[in-house]
């Protein structure tokens, strides 16, 4: 997936990687459990929108899915794959459960609602490790900027669920830039990104097929 590279400056990656490696993949690993049964939330419009309601939380779940069936296909297909190794294996192994208890909870929490999951090609963004962490970095940057933009448009008690799933998604953006030997915290804060941004940069990849 080839989206907008972050604006912040990388670092040259050091000798320290793999032991920062090592403790991204715990805190990510130990988010688990707060990944399945909570709310993920999708980029929606600018502030502007109307009201949060229950309404417009079932759309941002419904992005959400969208987003998440992609990244959940994403890391089930690098496993498939078999071209990962190492660190970077594990790292795809863990998301890939992350993302489908995503996936699980928001089919569940929006029923009839939900739209059948769409059908992905990754073309060689999974047959090579390289390929694939530069993608993985680009996917969770995106991610991230949605989550943080829909914040706005979200019922209190989604907005509260939500939270507990952003610090999670949060370390995964951290332990791929790791993986890059990029900086995991270049700026103090996140930038949101509307819907209409998240969706574009998902169509530049061309990896969504159908649906």
């Amino acid at each position: 997936m080839t989206l907008p590279a972050p604006s912040a400056p990388d670092r040259t990656p050091s000798p320290e990687i793999t032991t920062r490696g090592r403790f991204f993949r715990r805190a990510a690993t130990a988010g688990a459990s707060l990944a399945a049964g909570g709310v993920v939330v999708g980029g929606l419009a600018a502030p502007a929108a109307s009201a949060p309601s229950a309404e417009q939380d079932a759309r941002t779940l419904g992005f959400l899915l969208e987003l998440e069936d992609l990244q959940a296909a994403f890391y089930a297909d690098a496993v498939k794959r078999g071209a990962l190794k190492g660190d970077v294996l594990e790292f795809a192994r863990v998301l890939s459960e992350h993302e489908r208890d995503h996936v699980d909870y928001l089919r569940k929490a929006l029923g009839a609602k939900a739209r059948k999951p769409a059908t992905f090609d990754f073309g060689e963004a999974t047959a090579a490790q390289e390929r694939f962490v530069a993608t993985a970095v680009d996917l969770e940057e995106t991610g991230l900027g949605a989550y943080t933009g829909a914040a706005v448009n979200l019922t209190p008690s989604a907005l509260r669920d939500a939270a507990k799933i952003l610090s999670v998604e949060a370390r995964h953006t951290a332990w791929a830039r790791d993986l890059a030997g990029r900086n995991p915290a270049p700026k103090a804060s996140d930038d949101p990104a509307s819907e209409g941004e998240s969706r574009a940069a998902i169509a530049r990849t061309a990896f969504v097929k159908r649906g």
